[in-house]
């Protein structure tokens, strides 16, 4: 009995490990296939689609007819390990441009985007300042800094959501809703000419509650994400009193940003 129940934990880890090789073989690649993951794996399609199964039910992949992809859809965001090595150059250009509507005295909110994690360590320089976000990476990157220098940081905490590695949930937007910040620096996946969107409810939620928390609302986005659409929508851009771009974004977009007298400003 002891050798069977050996047999099947150690299966388990041989399944666990494949998955996780398989998770970085599609991040990295952005697509796979069934066939090829077979092949480099050694092992059946059967078993492929099994861990495809698990892996998609876990919310890291999305399968599609003949494939399997990490890339964003307008109802699936690109899991967390993805988002955080992609883009690296335009997010940290951003970042920095954020941090000049930083003043030290300042309350702020951060949410749970990559591109956020770039502002950390300019903060240090513009205490004192308190900081708020549900952001796990986040609160540890905040934590790093050296609590002497005036850095204060307010967890708001709620239902853990791994994809997002971010608390969320009605525990956390009424954390949010009972604190006044003086700024927000918020990004989302989908931005259209006119309307700020995100894939999933509890997060388009907490993004909301956000927005209303805040006097000043910054949004900060590269390129990749202007010209999009998802399931659901956060607020019109007008909500916000600063869009920070890079310098490939589409002019269509640009074009009717100005037209609609919505405030933009582009990172050369």
């Amino acid at each position: 009995m002891t050798t069977q129940l050996d047999g099947g934990r150690s299966s388990g880890r041989k399944a666990d490990s494949r998955q996780r090789e398989i998770t970085e073989r599609i991040v990295e690649r952005g697509s796979c296939t069934a066939q090829e993951l077979s092949a480099e794996f050694g092992v059946s399609i059967m078993t492929i689609h099994r861990d495809l199964d698990e892996l998609q039910r876990r919310g890291i992949v999305r399968k599609f007819h003949g494939g399997v992809t990490a890339q964003p859809s307008g109802v699936f965001e690109a899991r967390m390990s993805h988002r955080m090595t992609s883009r690296i150059e335009e997010k940290s250009r951003i970042a920095q441009v954020a941090l000049e509507y930083v003043e030290p005295g300042m309350s702020v909110i951060l949410d749970d985007s990559t591109t956020i994690l770039h502002m950390i360590p300019g903060l240090a320089q513009c205490t004192p300042l308190y900081v708020a976000t549900p952001f796990l990476e986040g609160m540890r990157r905040l934590a790093e800094l050296d609590e002497d220098n005036g850095l204060r940081v307010i967890g708001i905490g709620g239902r853990y959501d791994p994809l997002h590695d971010s608390f969320v949930g009605s525990q956390a937007v009424d954390q949010i809703n009972e604190i006044r910040a003086d700024a927000l620096f918020l990004s989302t996946s989908s931005i259209s000419e006119k309307e700020a969107f995100h894939q999933e409810e509890h997060v388009m939620t907490l993004k909301r509650a956000m927005i209303q928390a805040a006097t000043k609302r910054y949004l900060l986005t590269d390129h990749t994400k202007l010209g999009r659409v998802a399931l659901h929508r956060i607020a019109p851009l007008t909500e916000f009193d600063l869009i920070i771009t890079d310098a490939q974004a589409d002019p269509q977009v640009l074009g009717a940003w100005d037209e609609a007298g919505i405030a933009y400003r582009v990172v050369e």
